[in-house]
């Protein structure tokens, strides 16, 4: 897997809403409330935002290194 696939990967929305719903899932199993894995559900896709807006950020970056030009 090149570099390219994972960053994709690690950007996707459908990747970080079925981890989100996994940990739900797994909360509510373990005998804890629904609003708790809720609360769960939205930090993780807070994470989620986070690290696209870096990974973004960084390709920008990147390719303003290389010559490329962004339209900041």
């Amino acid at each position: 897997m090149d570099k390219e696939t994972i960053i994709r990967k690690l950007t996707s929305r459908k990747l970080w809403t079925a981890v989100a719903s996994f940990v739900a899932l797994l909360i509510v199993a373990a005998g804890h409330t629904e609003s708790e894995a809720a609360q769960m559900t939205a930090i993780i896709m807070a994470g989620a935002s986070v690290i696209a807006y870096i990974v973004g950020e960084g390709l920008v970056d990147a390719a303003r290194g290389e010559g490329g030009e962004t339209d900041e």
